[in-house]
């Protein structure tokens, strides 16, 4: 036996014993070096040796921490949601703003976020690229791109789209400042104000904000946390209601995480067609999936171009750049009339930028590496929250994306919850807010995207010790 699969034989003893318990960061190289008069090499092919077996995981900037074991999933998954039927003027808390306040704070740790830990992007790379791109460009293009877009990066996009088995034509493609301009560009397409949309419930506050800016209700249909809306309902609410379009995520939905399977978007489809209804498909998070296939869009199964797909780099790669895109189907020229209205353009530079990143090849690697921290952040947060959380909570488990879903047991308050982990240095996302009608009292969003570390972890047993605090004695135990 060599001297770095004994000391790897250790260290994974210890691990099976409990001395190091999952979330635990194993000693840094240098010093395990100085304690056990071993060298760096030999330290290093331990940990990967460990790393491959699955027992550690390898956090950048930060260390080697233990993985969750697989059997600690014990808390079930959230309940479907039941929303009353029928719909609803919407009117958005003012408690989305107290949250994004709170996220200005570095010094806290930043649950309620809804983005990556930035330390996570390939900032250096994306710097050069924009350098390259800046001394490379031509001046008559801060011009002649302006109402397309950066023609090259349209090109490099309908390359992922073909990678994935959709073939789309360059006209489709509308670029935009972000995914959220695109979502809102794509409603103003197909709705006028007084009209009904229909949505997830629970959905993302920024649909309910989109839809009270343009005066809509909105119509709240059944979501399970593990595949995403219940498409009997809403064939019900197609019937019944007429609505004027839907606005789902059909891709590690915000906030529950839930996928729903390909044949259900296949499904999803051909139902949205039958009754004309256009799909404003949100899909930020589809390149984040977990194992080694992609998830399908609902676009991929389009054949009458009322599928409306909505995404950017911001959740993947650059969130500082703004920019995204629609590949919005029949309804392409009016969302680029709309577009050249309300916002005339993105930047150019910042396109050029990304369209050179993307052409050298870089994103693809970026990708898998991202896909795997995410993945190793997701188990220790749900391994952490089953051994801090009381009896009574349920976490979902999704495969992919960077959010859990929390339901915790009835007598718990989530906003109270927010107020009092922020007053301890931890943002949360109360459920209400991801409601049209504040429910989702007793549940909060989380967010994984952060990189582990004993500061995070110590937030969720603060966290799980506020949310007992709000229970009677007797049923506040903890695993």
């Amino acid at each position: 036996m060599t001297l770095y699969e004994a000391y790897a034989g250790e260290l994974a003893e210890a691990i099976a014993s409990g001395l190091f318990r999952p979330g635990d960061r194993l000693p840094s190289v240098r010093e395990a070096c100085r304690q056990r008069g071993i060298s760096p090499v030999t330290v290093f092919k331990a940990y990967y040796l460990l790393e491959a077996d699955g027992l550690i995981r390898v956090a950048p900037r930060s260390g080697y921490y233990v993985n969750p074991k697989p059997s600690d999933h014990r808390l079930p998954e959230p309940k479907p949601s039941s929303p009353k039927p029928g719909g609803i003027r919407v009117d958005t808390s003012d408690l989305v703003y107290d949250i994004h306040a709170s996220l200005r704070q570095r010094s806290g740790v930043l649950l309620g976020s809804p983005f990556i830990d930035p330390t996570l992007f390939p900032l250096d790379r994306l710097r050069q690229s924009l350098v390259g791109a800046m001394r490379r460009l031509d001046p008559w293009s801060t011009v002649d791109d302006l109402p397309p877009g950066n023609r090259n990066l349209k090109r490099q996009i309908l390359k992922r789209y073909l990678m994935h088995g959709t073939k789309l034509a360059e006209s489709e493609i509308v670029l935009t400042h972000g995914a959220m301009p695109a979502l809102h560009l794509c409603l103003a397409a197909v709705t006028k104000p007084g009209d009904a949309v229909v949505i997830e419930s629970p959905t993302f506050y920024v649909a309910l904000e989109a839809l009270q800016r343009r005066s809509l209700k909105a119509i709240e249909v059944a979501t399970d946390a593990r595949e995403g809306i219940d498409l009997h309902r809403l064939a019900k609410v197609l019937e019944n209601r007429r609505p004027a379009a839907c606005w789902l995520m059909t891709n590690f939905q915000n906030p529950l995480g839930s996928l729903m399977p390909d044949r259900k978007k296949r499904d999803l489809v051909a139902l949205l067609a039958r009754h004309g209804v256009p799909l404003i498909e949100d899909d930020v998070y589809g390149e984040l999936y977990q194992g080694d296939t992609a998830p399908a869009s609902a676009k991929s199964f389009d054949r009458v171009g009322l599928v409306m797909h909505c995404t950017s780099f911001s959740k993947t790669l650059a969130p500082g750049y703004r920019v995204g895109w629609t590949a919005a189907g029949r309804f392409a020229a009016q969302v680029e009339r709309l577009k050249l209205m309300m916002q005339l353009t993105g930047t150019i530079p910042t396109q050029a930028a990304i369209a050179a990143y993307l052409q050298d090849g870089g994103y693809e690697p970026h990708l898998r590496r991202l896909r795997r921290s995410l993945a190793d952040q997701q188990a220790a947060m749900v391994s952490a929250v089953h051994r801090h959380f009381p009896d009574g909570t349920r976490v979902s488990l999704p495969q992919g994306g960077y959010f859990i879903w929390l339901e915790l047991p009835k007598q718990v308050n989530a906003v109270d919850l927010f107020w009092a982990a922020s007053a301890q240095g931890v943002s949360i996302a109360p459920g209400p807010i991801f409601s049209a009608r504040g429910e989702f009292r007793n549940c909060i969003r989380l967010n994984t995207g952060q990189l582990w570390s004993p500061k995070v972890e110590d937030a969720v047993v603060r966290i799980g010790r506020l949310v007992a605090r709000q229970m009677p004695r007797s049923s506040a135990s903890t695993h």
